[in-house]
């Protein structure tokens, strides 16, 4: 008999597609096991303010197709503190609720690594568009967030082709460059500038004219916000070739809309096993998906390790490229 009665679940950090279907998932195991299940309102702040209500059934109701959060999510400078951590996982004994759930990035990692350190029964979720968790190959809402970049360039190189003219799309990524890497493999892009590999801007200009001199009638550039200013980029390689570059910065157009079905089906997996794997006795784990098979990997692991960034597929972009 398992000694988990009741569990919370909470996301935190910034929003992704597929976090509404991991809540539904979590809500709906839990119950499926005879659990009490609580959602935590706006994150580790209502954590620690204590804004907890439990859900049921018809909570999660209608929710698996829509993107952002219905728990709501909040950045919290508290939980960086022993005090805040120490509130937070005070509110959740006084209620009794036994295990907690975590959606989110590498912050909201680290806070349930923290909790789990206090005692706390924590499971945590991949939830984040930048796909930079390591011990999974993906996270909740990077595929979505994919596809809108793929779609927006599409769109793009129908108006670029028309001018013979080269676009430059900044996308997310400030530290990982796989919403870059990814898309613009997706997309066909000519370069993609990410801020793992070092680049230069005069190999990336020489490209684009070579290509446009090869009969090319347009040019796509790909980069992530973390490797400069686009905007400079784009001068930068406009003043090198008599090509015009004009800069489309996506922002945070990534972060919204209805998960796609992968993202949807990744979500309900990890949260589901989440739970189980609480059930189970487990405790202080990152779960993930590696070569299609669920992990559970030691959460301080996890946050202590960078993941690595697929060569392959950059270097296959490369050869393709032409």
């Amino acid at each position: 008999m398992s000694e988990v009665k009741s569990i919370a679940v909470l996301t935190s950090g910034g929003d992704s597609q597929g976090m509404n279907a991991a809540v539904r998932a979590v809500v709906r195991s839990a119950i499926f096991h005879g659990l009490d299940v609580y959602a935590v309102q706006r994150g580790y702040y209502g954590l620690i303010h204590d804004d907890i209500r439990q859900m049921d059934l018809r909570s999660v109701g209608d929710i698996i197709q829509r993107g952002g959060t219905i728990l709501q999510t909040a950045r919290c400078k508290e939980m960086m503190t022993l005090e805040g951590q120490k509130k937070a996982a005070d509110n959740l004994r006084k209620r009794g609720i036994d295990g907690l759930v975590v959606i989110g990035g590498d912050g909201s990692y680290q806070g349930s690594d923290k909790l789990s350190q206090l005692g706390i029964k924590t499971m945590a979720l991949p939830g984040t568009i930048d796909n930079d968790i390591s011990f999974t190959d993906f996270t909740i809402g990077f595929d979505t967030a994919v596809s809108i970049v793929v779609d927006a360039i599409n769109k793009l190189r129908d108006t670029m082709s028309s001018h013979e003219r080269a676009s430059i799309v900044e996308v997310m990524g400030r530290h990982c460059g796989d919403i870059a890497l990814y898309a613009g493999l997706a997309s066909g892009a000519e370069s993609i500038l990410v801020p793992e590999i070092p680049f230069d801007l005069e190999d990336v200009a020489l490209r684009m004219k070579e290509n446009f001199e090869k009969g090319k009638r347009h040019s796509i550039v790909v980069l992530a916000e973390g490797v400069g200013n686009g905007e400079d980029i784009a001068k930068a390689i406009t003043s090198r070739v008599e090509i015009d570059a004009r800069l489309t910065v996506l922002g945070h157009i990534q972060r919204g809309g209805a998960p796609t079905h992968n993202d949807r089906i990744l979500a309900s997996r990890l949260a589901d096993f989440a739970v189980r794997r609480l059930i189970e006795g487990d405790s202080g784990k990152a779960c993930g998906v590696i070569k299609g098979e669920l992990v559970a990997t030691d959460i301080h692991t996890v946050v202590t390790t960078k993941k690595s960034f697929n060569m392959e597929l950059y270097e296959l972009a490369s050869r393709l490229s032409q």
